[in-house]
């Protein structure tokens, strides 16, 4: 038992990096700290503990990481300084020999770390609690508000797939999630706090059921029946995994957004081949035909990695003219960091810099052209947008279900509502379609 006596009018700090989960994860950590007695920190205040949620998916993250980390320890003199996730996990040490760091958490230990704040007392030498890849086999859940409207509710953890360019399976540990009754219920409390939209969140949520002989589908299909929830979308799926049911489930649920992200890394099945992906290009184009013959409105977004170790030129060409002809909203470019420990660092052909950012910028240019298409062909269609709180220049925004960002004059009473409106021309800056 915890004695919440000694975290009371404690102040608290939080600076998290990297993806949706992270956010997700950290604002349970908050809820945690919350609820035994810390207060987070006002604007001005020092903090008592600061808590550095980090990423690891390329080397930039890494410098991001550590720019964090000792711009907190400067913010909060004197603050005991904790840091988790993904680097905490990769390289521990790197970690520790950050001059002001207490305590270094894995991935298997953040959800833990009430027990290592018992005393905040500053130590000499920092500690690092760590568990090696094969041992992480809990799974957290996690139900967390992004915003006024929007959830994101984690279903599953950890990844098995190994693909030679990412060390994600080695920060996040092996597949895992909880049931499909408790996910049920986390998203029935979700709808009571006032939850109109959920993000169905995870590392590889398609791999959902592998430690309780569940399915994915079957996920969904109990997610759609509770009420109150107005809408879920499905984050990046493997085209793998994403069934020909699931589509046709989605395409006639009354919840489930036509809002697909998939992730294709490459246009050439030499270089999916390199990367060790689990399908060929022409299972991406099926599977991309079969959601727009269901949902012709649907967006589809998509994940490319340019530079990767083994691209070739004409690798690259073959990918770009891929994409080119794909009936896709939105690209997702990222520029291939090699990393310690992937299977990537084998192979020749490397990628300069200047390169990357070529090729970059090609596919960049390629998914501003296919969003504005996308736009344009919704202009005078009628949706429902699900209106945020955010208040610019006198004007508010949201999302149709179809991931159309709208805007309007500012109203008070379409705050996390969901309201039918008529698609018009593009905003000045072509970012969103304005309302009739």
């Amino acid at each position: 038992m915890i004695d919440q006596t000694i975290f009371q009018d404690k102040k608290a700090a939080f600076h998290t990096l990297g993806c949706k989960l992270n956010f997700a994860e950290s604002s349970s950590i908050g809820k945690m700290l919350l609820e035994n007695g810390f207060r987070k920190t006002k604007a001005g205040e020092k903090a008592d503990v600061c808590i550095i949620n980090t990423c690891s998916v390329t080397e930039t993250a890494d410098r991001k990481d550590r720019q964090a980390i000792k711009q907190m320890i400067k913010k909060h003199p004197g603050a005991f300084i904790v840091v988790t996730g993904c680097y905490a996990q990769l390289k521990p040490g790197e970690i520790a020999s950050i001059k002001g760091v207490d305590l270094v958490l894995g991935t298997q230990q953040k959800f833990d770390i009430l027990q290592h704040l018992s005393e905040l007392q500053k130590q000499e030498e920092t500690k690092i609690v760590h568990t090696e890849r094969k041992n992480i086999d809990i799974f957290f859940p996690s139900c967390t508000q992004g915003d006024r409207t929007r959830f994101f509710l984690k279903v599953q953890d950890g990844c098995d797939y190994f693909c030679s360019y990412c060390t994600v399976p080695f920060a996040r540990g092996k597949s895992r999630n909880g049931s499909i009754a408790d996910t049920v219920k986390q998203a029935e409390q979700a709808a009571e706090e006032g939850a109109k939209e959920i993000v169905i969140s995870g590392v590889n949520i398609g791999d959902f059921g592998k430690t309780t002989n569940e399915s994915f589908f079957d996920l969904i299909k109990a997610l759609d029946k509770v009420e109150g929830i107005e809408r879920y979308r499905i984050s990046s799926i493997e085209p793998n995994l994403l069934t020909d049911e699931i589509i046709r489930f989605t395409a006639h649920s009354q919840r489930f957004a036509p809002h697909f992200h998939i992730p294709l890394q490459s246009g050439s099945n030499d270089v999916l081949e390199l990367m060790k992906r689990r399908y060929k290009r022409e299972l991406f184009a099926e599977k991309v035909a079969k959601i727009k013959s269901t949902m012709p409105d649907a967006f589809i977004g998509v994940d490319v990695i340019v530079g990767t170790n083994g691209e070739t030129e004409a690798f690259f060409q073959d990918t770009y003219d891929f994409i080119s002809q794909l009936d896709v909203s939105q690209l997702h470019v990222f520029s291939y960091s090699e990393r310690p420990g992937t299977s990537a660092l084998q192979l020749g052909n490397r990628v300069s810099a200047t390169e990357k950012k070529r090729r970059s910028d090609l596919l960049h240019a390629l998914s501003e052209k296919k969003r504005i298409a996308f736009y344009q062909s919704q202009i005078g269609k009628k949706a429902k947008v699900l209106w945020e709180d955010k208040k610019t220049e006198g004007q508010m925004h949201g999302f149709t279900a179809n991931y159309i960002r709208v805007e309007t004059a500012f109203r008070k009473d379409f705050v996390n509502r969901v309201v039918e409106v008529e698609l018009g021309g593009f905003s000045e800056d072509k970012s969103a379609l304005e309302v009739v």
